[in-house]
Parts: structure tokens; sequence; C-alpha cells
């Protein structure tokens, strides 16, 4: 019955892909028709929403579907056959959704949840350092605490989609440089804020589908850190469950 209702929708809403694309031809191929793709999955993410079928695993009361997680594989299934995609909003609607709900605080899942279920939101991963890719709790970007405000300096990269992101979620450290995963904290950080600058890792082929993250003087409200100081990496122990969740296709 889901799975029958899913794919009628999509009938109603979406063209028939003729051919099974590749991850190669999947993968927009200059700066014009990425900065296409990503408009196309926010007014596809939109179209979810409106339609009842956006955060299908979601809670209800975080204003998704309630479902579980084989009705949003058997959706995944479905969309599949169709034109359409909202992947550039994986990272806020696989990965930082979740975490704001089980570690945000209300304002912090009023103000964020609903814009990514719509589409208004497109969310980057800040966590990987030149030196500290694999190895996290070896990062050296740092936030130090300013009256209300943390001051964040570092350097992030191997980020995708930072120069179309609204918002990130950045790993700081708020502790001591030897304190490993104990000192580390997990911001909201909106890309907008002066000191952020974004730019292109371009391949040989002229093409960027990754970014370094420059960080300068960055003031993040104190209300943007999700669950304690020093205990960030307990909060991103569920965004990186979520990721290879999402690797492995279980969610």
């Amino acid at each position: 019955v889901f799975r029958t209702a899913a794919r009628q929708w999509l009938e109603a809403q979406a063209r028939r892909r003729h051919e099974k694309a590749t991850a190669r031809t999947a993968m927009p191929a200059d700066d014009v028709a990425q900065r296409r793709h990503v408009e196309a999955c926010r007014r596809w993410q939109r179209t979810l929403y409106e339609g009842g079928w956006a955060g299908i695993t979601w809670p209800s009361e975080f204003g998704g579907r309630g479902g579980t997680p084989a009705q949003q594989t058997i959706f995944a299934q479905e969309e599949a056959g169709f034109d359409v995609s909202a992947g550039a909003l994986t990272v806020g609607l696989a990965m930082v959704g979740p975490t704001l709900m089980a570690w945000g605080t209300p304002e912090q899942q009023e103000r964020h949840l609903g814009p990514m279920l719509r589409g208004e939101a497109l969310w980057c991963q800040l966590f990987s350092e030149p030196g500290a890719g694999s190895d996290l709790p070896a990062l050296i970007t740092r936030a130090e605490r300013d009256g209300d405000d943390y001051v964040v300096n570092g350097q992030k990269v191997w980020t995708s989609f930072a120069q179309f992101a609204d918002w990130g979620i950045l790993l700081a450290r708020t502790g001591d440089s030897d304190s490993g995963r104990a000192g580390i904290s997990y911001f909201l950080v909106d890309m907008t804020t002066p000191g952020i600058e974004v730019r292109p890792l371009r391949q040989a082929t002229g093409i960027a589908h990754f970014n370094e993250v420059f960080l300068t003087d960055v003031r993040v409200p104190a209300g943007a850190m999700v669950g304690a100081e020093g205990e960030g990496w307990k909060v991103a122990r569920t965004t990186l469950a979520r990721s290879e969740e999402r690797r492995v296709g279980k969610g």
C-alpha cells in the first residue's frame, strides 16, 4: 500500500527518468550546473514537504511523517525512477536533523528543523581539517568564549556544497590542545557570518565538488552550541552514525 501510494504521488509530481543515472553522470558538471542542481533540490524538497512526503522517518512532533526506515527505503527506491533529487540537502535532512532531535534545545529545534524539511536551508559539514581528516579528535580549530559569543579561528576542508550552504555544523576545540575528544564542542554556524571564506578545491578539469573553509575571528552565539561545552564529541557521534547509516543504506 505504501509503495503504491508513493509511486502514484511521484507519477503525478515528477518526470520519469529515461536512463538510469550513474554517480558520474549525476554529478553536476560545472559551477552553473551545481547551482542549478542545488536549486532543483530545494524545489523538490519543498514539493515533498507540501505533499506530505518529507522526513518520512522523522517523528511527527518534529514535522515528519513518523514512518519506518523500511518505508524510507521504499520511497527512495521508487523516487530513483524519476528525474528528481534532494541530494544536496542530505547533510541537513539525514545528519543534522536527527542530531538536533537528540541533542538540540527546543529553541534550536524550532529554528532549524522546519526550514530543513521545507528545503529552505542547505547545510554543510565543517568537521575535517587538513591535519585531522580521518582523525577528527586531532582537530585544532579553536573557539574561545568572549561574552555571549565564541570566537572561532581555523580551517576546514573537503566540505561539499559549502559555497551554497546556509548553515554549517562545526566541530571546534574549546579545551586544551591536548584534551582530545574531551575538549571538542559542536556548533551551528550561519555561513553568512563575517570571517567565513569558502574557497573551491578545483580539479584539473576546473570542476570544484569540494571546498576549503577558512574561519577568521568568526563570532558564533553561545546559544548555537549543541550539547555542553567540551562534550561535542558525544553529539558528533550521533551525526557520524547517521552518516554511516546513509553510506551502508540503512537510512
